[in-house]
């Protein structure tokens, strides 16, 4: 297993983690033994890094893993990384809070979920409009202090709030969906990340399961609770995506591997400071995308993926209007 460096001065995990959002039944039924097996066959397979969040199933996933680490008798092998800022208001509309009491309140619940005095890594999940960053960082550095986490992070900002964030502290990691199929993040949060030697956390570096040799079929998807409504799964955008994932599953069976274990190879060939957090609900499609940890890619293989999937060939926005409502659109 490759590892790389969670951060300018964080501890070495695995190139893989574990994206745990499908512990809960976002992507459709599950059971807590299938997320059990997953978690023995990462740990079997050198896999060192697992990342959840307080809003996964409403707390399921993070009670999941918590269970697990409790079976093992307190053992922990993995580099835990959680989130928090996602809530609701009295109407039950999805809104966002950064404030200190907030942030730490949802902390203290994830730490008893998963039956620890502290996390590894702390993400906010989400921007609050009604706080700079720059004091939320100073909040986050309040929880270091108290000894609740080890570093901090980001999901789905803008380069430039990155930087904002960093002059105040160095950011251990940003979090992004970055695939084959979304490459939003080359336009600078990428280059961002590696001049700063900060983590670019990838999640759905299979493209929510578009980039294997198992796309969704039309009962997956209305089981979903994220797919039925994603514009890329539905209509006419999802017959075209899937007409054009053949060329990349030839491919795929042309270098030996599945199409799952090529996608996994190209995210983390983007730089030696991108970690890929694919979340799944079988061991099988785990082993699938472990493939791509020992994939090392050539400028042929590279230039072969470029022609069957170049940027902006997927059909249909990675988010409807509904899940745009927080993710800083920087391009």
């Amino acid at each position: 297993m490759q590892n790389r460096q969670m951060g300018p001065d964080g501890p070495f995990v695995s190139a893989l983690g574990i994206g745990a959002m499908s512990f809960s039944d976002m992507y459709g039924p599950t059971t807590k033994e299938q997320s059990f097996a997953i978690l023995d066959r990462a740990v079997e397979a050198g896999v060192t890094h697992i990342d959840t969040a307080n809003i996964y199933g409403r707390g399921v996933s993070e009670t999941v893993i918590g269970e697990w680490l409790a079976n093992r008798g307190g053992e922990n092998p993995f580099f835990i990384a959680t989130k928090a800022s996602i809530t609701s208001d009295a109407d039950g509309n999805r809104t966002f809070d950064n404030s200190p009491e907030h942030l730490e309140a949802e902390l203290d619940q994830s730490l008893m979920r998963l039956g620890l005095d502290c996390v590894d890594l702390f993400y906010i999940h989400r921007r609050d409009p009604r706080f700079e960053i720059e004091e939320v960082s100073e909040t986050l550095i309040g929880l270091m202090k108290k000894g609740k986490i080890k570093s901090f992070g980001y999901s789905e900002i803008a380069p430039s709030s990155l930087r904002r964030a960093q002059a105040v502290h160095p950011v251990a990691a940003v979090q992004n969906e970055y695939s084959l199929s979304t490459r939003a993040p080359d336009l600078g949060l990428v280059q961002n990340c590696a001049e700063t030697r900060t983590a670019m956390v990838a999640f759905s570096p299979v493209g929510r399961g578009l980039l294997t040799d198992t796309p969704p079929s039309a009962e997956r998807i209305a089981a979903s609770v994220f797919l039925r409504d994603n514009p890329r799964f539905t209509g006419r955008a999802y017959q075209d995506n899937l007409k054009r994932m053949e060329l990349l599953q030839s491919l795929a069976r042309d270098m030996g591997i599945s199409t799952a274990g090529l996608a996994i190879a190209w995210v983390l060939s983007r730089g030696d400071n991108v970690i890929a957090i694919p979340g799944t609900r079988s061991v099988e499609h785990l082993n699938e995308m472990l493939q791509g940890t020992e994939k090392t890619l050539s400028a042929s293989d590279l230039e072969a993926i470029e022609t069957a999937l170049p940027v902006g060939w997927a059909s249909g926005d990675r988010y409807g209007p509904a899940q745009w409502n927080g993710p800083e659109q920087y391009c």
